[in-house]
This record gives structure tokens, sequence and C-alpha cells, in this order.
């Protein structure tokens, strides 16, 4: 990263401003978030987050879009699934708000969602579903906006 120039605070990593010397891979990984996003991937630097957030955005995008989800074996629609029953069983918000946000884009519709947190709650618990499917609901109704 020599000779780079780092993003301030503000403002955002996004496809095309690449900061890493493997810029295809880069370019790859966030073309593939903006395909299955439905937009443009975009990663700002938050209020006193250090310069060096933008290699953990970076990394964490090559592994998840550019490593993950280009692999062949699994279809976009299982693999959205599969993603949404991992955040919501892991407890992460955001990423379960992303990763409801992949599916709906992706013809996972409300109602296979729904029937996801019923499996859920029997296997993970229903207050752990509870709380998830509360993101759920915010996110669908954004869906509906």
């Amino acid at each position: 990263m020599v000779g780079a120039a780092r993003p301030t605070p503000g403002s955002a990593l996004v496809v095309g401003k690449s900061m890493d010397h493997n810029d295809a891979a880069n370019e790859a990984a966030f073309s593939k978030a903006a395909e299955l996003l439905g937009q443009p991937l975009e990663l700002p630097l938050g209020h006193g987050e250090p310069a060096s957030g933008v290699d953990f955005r970076r990394l964490a995008t090559q592994h998840a879009f550019g490593d993950s989800w280009s692999r062949p074996g699994l279809d976009t629609r299982s693999r959205a699934l599969v993603s949404v029953t991992i955040a919501a069983t892991l407890g992460t918000r955001e990423p379960l708000r992303g990763q409801l946000r992949i599916a709906l884009n992706n013809g996972v519709t409300k109602a296979e969602i729904v029937e996801l947190f019923i499996h859920l709650e029997a296997y993970a618990g229903a207050a752990r579903a509870f709380d998830s499917y509360q993101v759920a609901l915010e996110v669908f109704a954004e869906n509906s906006a």
C-alpha cells in the first residue's frame, strides 16, 4: 500500500477505487457485492475510525464476496439462505441486515425468510430468532418502500 492515498473519515471504499495492490481481486469482490446487493457496496470510514479500517473492510469484502460468494457448488439463492441463517444464529444485526437484502435481491421471498426464522427458533432458540426477526421486519419495510 506504499504510495496509496488513504480515505478520510466520511469517505468510502467503493468498487473502482481499490486501495490494494491486487486491484483485480478487489474489483471482482466489489463487483460481486454490487451484483448481489443490487447497488454498489460503499464502506465509509466512521467518525474516529483509523485509516487502517479501510484495510479491514477491503480484506473482509475480498474474502466474503471474492472468495466465498463467487465459488461454484451452491447457487446464489442457496448461499443467501445459508448466510441469513448464519448471521441470525450469531446475532450479528448489521451483517444480518445485509444478508437479508442480498436474499431478497436474489429471489428469496419474505415468506421463505419467515419460514427460515420459524426453523431457526427450533434450533437456535426463541430469543435469538425473535431478535433477528425484528431486523428482518425492518428490511421488509424498507424493501416495500
